[in-house]
């Protein structure tokens, strides 16, 4: 007699989680952090490249930048923050500001350019949940982990009762879920990474899926090329901690990094 198995199928974080591996492990993506340099792509299995804006997102934050930290509110959590020139510029500020990245490089260049950061996906835990003022998805982050719908569940969760939400979305009406691998651009055929699941969505699709997930739109605005969306939480309760000191990180910190710390500037 044979013995039947069910297995459950992932789950959002669990397929953010695998998502995050290729980041981490991607040698040319951290070396194009730490030049500044590109340029990259993320290539679709039928061959269609997009590029990744490597260089814009080393540079020090720009006009368009700047109107965007303008618009945020109490303290601010900059999912997938790169290199970290959004979060050097609310610091320079002397605003409360965290950024969150898989990738140790980028989390070691936000410090280094005198920023708070973690080297963990938005699905883990994160300092502070439920007490976040302004949540930031930048340069595409909206793809995170090739399920919208459970990231902007997430970020309910991460910020405070009428919390704020900006994303950037893609300049072009396109809602898709595809598998992409990072693609040098010395050689368009050579994937430096594993395929991992990503989102792109525009303007419209980010409403149709934020009204579905109990989001409400305040603002949608173009700037320099750029399309972005603020979208404010609906939920009106929290228990949550609010953030502390344990998410600061100074450039004195060392140690070997894991999910529970900061990585550290060496």
């Amino acid at each position: 007699m044979s013995t039947r198995h069910d297995t459950a199928p992932p789950t959002a974080s669990e397929t953010a989680r695998v998502a995050a591996l290729p980041w981490r492990a991607n040698e040319a993506y951290s070396d194009a952090l730490r030049t500044g340099r590109g340029p990259l792509f993320l290539r679709r299995a039928d061959g269609w490249l997009l590029p990744l804006e490597v260089e814009r997102w080393c540079a020090a934050a720009d006009t368009v930048d700047l109107e965007v930290l303008r618009r945020c509110e109490g303290p601010v959590l900059d999912v997938g923050c790169g290199p970290g020139r959004l979060v050097a510029a609310l610091a320079a500020q002397r605003r409360r500001v965290l950024g969150i990245d898989v990738s140790e490089a980028a989390v070691a260049q936000t410090v280094r350019l005198g920023g708070s950061a973690l080297c963990r996906s938005v699905f883990d835990p994160v300092p502070g949940e439920g007490r976040w003022g302004t949540a930031l998805l930048m340069d595409g982050n909206i793809g995170i982990g090739g399920d919208p719908r459970a990231l902007l569940q997430r970020l309910a969760q991460l910020l405070a009762p009428g919390g704020l939400l900006v994303a950037e979305t893609a300049p072009v009406d396109v809602d898709e879920r595809v598998s992409v691998q990072v693609v040098h651009v010395a050689d368009s055929g050579h994937t430096t990474g594993s395929p991992f699941p990503w989102a792109r969505l525009g303007t419209l699709a980010l409403l149709r899926h934020a009204g579905r997930s109990g989001w409400r739109a305040v603002d949608q605005w173009t700037a320099g090329g750029r399309c972005f969306v603020a979208l404010r939480s609906r939920r009106t309760s929290s228990n949550a901690e609010p953030p502390n000191s344990t998410a600061v990180i100074t450039s004195q910190r060392t140690g070997k990094p894991s999910a529970e710390r900061p990585v550290a500037d060496r």
